[in-house]
């Protein structure tokens, strides 16, 4: 941890994000004190970034609404989640966590001293955890997911730190057994709480009347979100043989050097931005947007805080990422009712396996295999219905996971829930 956080320092001379990263850590102390008193009673949540803590907030948001007498402590580990959330307002108290040694560990504990703690996903650091067991915290593991292979089932010491847990509420069977092998039984299968937020969302879902212009009542969209250019590679030079279909994609970076790459791709095609048509519209334009998104065949969405929205107005929907670091949000899509293809790597990702399983997904490698798989979808129209079908029941019969959690972690029962 020493090492990393030498490194980290290091990186900061160059890199932007691991100089906010440190600015945010200077700040850390300060604004813990400033927000939690002795007397407070705290709920502590800990996510790693962005996506964890939308796995999270279902569950801070339900013990925010019925239980008003705890304070919400809510800290991220990377800059790329803290920055989109630091003025979050369903916590009291936002900031990074500090690096996981025991003496920082132990300064922050006898300020912040937490009734409860809940860890999101992937988070296990040892000397938070140890430190919050001795003085009594509550500890939970919400959402995680275990996998052959990983160091605690290699290493008998490092299991140490799953042992620290009061309980840890996984996502799967798999997880389940495998933690049983090393001897850790205070577990339960409850599933993701992430699709409980994706059924929020989807429920809460906008209107978009540009996109709404754009798809100008066609049964012929496809939705990329969170593009990558691997992909792109693959899907754009096969929409442009299937020039009947229109293309909504939602690029993961929005550098104006990308958007200069992802143009140049489509050359050849009427492409249009969203912020542009948005422009237009408010400069009084309205007329000769819509006539503008009525004619388009790409729409780029180069803003953030749309996709989860967009989805609703496609009948196939790729999500990117699998040629990377790994897949993006695919229930988000899957909410849906779409079909959802996606790249190869998605093994980490328990609803991307399951989905596969029962056919609301498809994995896809290179050109060929998309196209085998878009042929199908879009030539067999009973196939593309029931592809979706599956995926919507999919999500709507894995919901759930936070009521279970709130339930065995405050003891009230569903009817006493608000």
């Amino acid at each position: 941890m020493a090492l990393y956080a030498f490194a980290t320092w290091l990186a900061s001379l160059f890199n932007p994000k691991m100089k906010k990263l440190l600015e945010g850590h200077r700040q850390i102390l300060t604004t813990v004190r400033n927000g939690i008193s002795p007397d407070d009673r705290v709920v502590w949540f800990h996510v790693a970034s962005l996506g964890e803590f939308e796995q999270g907030r279902p569950l801070m948001e339900m013990v925010r609404k019925n239980h008003p007498e705890y304070k919400i402590l809510l800290t991220f580990f990377s800059p790329s989640g803290y920055e989109v959330r630091k003025n979050y307002e369903g916590a009291d108290v936002i900031c990074y966590i500090p690096f996981d040694t025991k003496w920082s560990a132990n300064r922050f504990l006898n300020i912040v001293n937490p009734e409860i703690a809940i860890f999101i996903k992937y988070e296990f650091w040892y000397f938070f955890l140890s430190g919050m067991k001795k003085r009594g915290t509550k500890l939970y593991s919400v959402s995680s997911i275990f996998r052959d292979g990983q160091i605690f089932f290699r290493f008998k010491n490092v299991a140490k730190v799953l042992r620290q847990f009061t309980h840890l509420f996984v996502q799967n069977q798999k997880s389940l057994e495998l933690l049983a092998s090393i001897d850790i039984h205070n577990a339960t299968v409850v599933g993701d709480t992430r699709l409980d937020r994706v059924v929020e969302i989807c429920r809460a879902a906008s209107d978009l009347p540009i996109v709404e212009a754009f798809k100008n009542g066609s049964d012929k969209v496809f939705i990329a979100g969170s593009s990558w250019e691997p992909d792109e590679k693959i899907y754009i030079p096969y929409f442009k043989a299937r020039k009947d279909w229109k293309l909504i994609i939602a690029p993961h970076e929005m550098a104006e050097s990308r958007m200069d790459r992802l143009q140049k791709m489509l050359d050849g095609r009427m492409v249009l931005k969203y912020t542009d048509m948005e422009k237009m519209i408010a400069d009084g334009g309205r007329m000769a947007a819509i006539a503008l998104l009525k004619e388009a065949e790409v729409l780029i969405i180069d803003c953030f805080g749309k996709l989860s929205s967009i989805y609703r107005y496609g009948e196939i929907a790729l999500v990117g990422g699998g040629f990377g670091n790994g897949i993006h949000n695919v229930p988000e899509a899957a909410v849906y009712a779409l079909p959802v293809i996606f790249g190869p790597n998605n093994k980490k990702f328990n609803e991307a396996q399951e989905l596969k399983e029962c056919g609301g997904a498809f994995e896809y490698h290179d050109s060929q295999s998309f196209s085998e798989i878009m042929d199908r979808l879009i030539d067999d129209k009973d196939y593309l219905a029931k592809a979706g079908q599956l995926a919507g029941e999919y999500i709507a019969t894995h919901v759930g996971a936070t009521q279970k959690c709130y339930e065995a972690i405050f003891g009230e029962s569903k009817e006493r829930v608000k």
